[in-house]
């Protein structure tokens, strides 16, 4: 506990931890001997002294090296996630979901990481378990989707075992409306370690900040970004109804700009469309989605990220161009014919 403390000490006087600090406070996070009350100081003290990229950074690598690896490292270099952080409180449909299956169609495999809604009603686990994925899969099971459909759903607490001693500290936290490190960490652990990522952001702070700590991992491409709905209401995608501020990581990283659905042919939405609800909701919008009669601003944002998508794993020139395939796949059958192959996968 000694440890904890030390540390939640200097992080109190706004001290930066070293990389080597973090790995240290990480294993002691993750283990069942420290006090629940240790835990949560530490948490509190780093969330006010805010992480820096350079912490972030060294947290991933430290919960990475904690991770089950589901051995697809064959898949890993031209694989890609479409994630965002979650925690932004305005109440949009599972874009990333959807955009999962166009990618998958598209032939670009998809690595998704992620858990059941927290902050929302409904996650990317219970979207896609309602669709057929087997949350509870195997990693052989999960290799084999993988080269049959394309697309694999890593359910975060079966890679994550560390995190079972942190569950009720983050528990408590959340109760008390108090963000943690964890708020942001779990789209920079993805244990299979896709070669490109998409990533959405709860505040635009944090565009820089995930951008400079990918970049510090190492990541080799990918794009940051966060919609400005209001001065004080953002989201975790990029969407035709908000401006969308953006960075680039690795082969992207020259990438720094604010985008309008405007700037790519696109019709601005309200955020109306955009709203999601439970996952019977979110159900009757996929079907009505894939049925010709979704809200357009949901279908185009959905298009959207796809060719950013398309775009990240270098299978379009530009963002224009990987609009149209990614429409037809979403519109022309191919997504619905995913959703079939998934469920009857998920049941043999």
């Amino acid at each position: 506990m000694a440890l904890l403390v030390d540390f939640t000490t200097k992080l109190a006087a706004l001290q930066e931890l070293s990389a080597a600090e973090v790995s240290a406070a990480a294993s002691a996070l993750a283990a069942p001997d420290e006090s629940d009350d240790a835990k949560a100081a530490f948490l509190t003290a780093l969330a006010a002294k805010g992480e820096t990229a350079d912490e972030l950074a060294a947290f991933a690598t430290a919960f990475r090296a904690l991770a089950l690896n589901p051995g697809v490292e064959a898949w890993a270099p031209h694989a890609i996630d479409i994630v965002g952080t979650g925690g932004d409180h305005a109440g949009g449909f599972n874009v990333s979901s959807l955009v999962v299956l166009v990618l998958a169609c598209a032939g670009v495999p998809v690595m998704k990481h992620g858990n059941r809604g927290i902050t929302s009603k409904c996650g990317s686990a219970d979207l896609l378990a309602a669709l057929g994925v087997d949350l509870a899969a195997s990693p052989e099971k999960l290799r084999r989707a993988l080269d049959q459909l394309g697309y694999a759903f890593f359910f975060a607490p079966n890679y994550h075992p560390a995190f079972k001693h942190l569950a009720p500290v983050r528990k408590a936290l959340a109760a008390a409306g108090r963000r943690t490190v964890f708020n942001i960490l779990g789209p920079l652990i993805n244990p299979g370690r896709p070669a490109h990522l998409l990533l959405g952001v709860y505040s635009l702070p944090l565009v820089a900040k995930l951008a400079d700590a990918l970049e510090a991992l190492g990541q080799p491409a990918g794009l940051v970004g966060h919609g400005v709905i209001t001065a004080e209401l953002g989201i975790d995608e990029l969407t035709t109804g908000t401006v969308n501020h953006v960075r680039g990581v690795g082969r992207l990283r020259s990438v720094s700009a604010v985008w309008r659905a405007e700037d790519f042919g696109l019709k601005t939405s309200p955020f109306a469309d955009l709203l999601g609800g439970d996952l019977p909701a979110n159900l009757a919008a996929v079907e009505a989605i894939l049925d010709g009669r979704g809200p357009a601003g949901l279908v185009d944002t959905i298009v959207l990220n796809a060719a950013v998508g398309l775009h990240i794993a270098g299978r379009a020139a530009s963002i224009r161009d990987g609009l149209a395939p990614a429409r037809e796949l979403l519109l022309g059958g191919a997504v619905a014919a995913k959703i079939k192959a998934t469920k009857e996968f998920y049941r043999t």
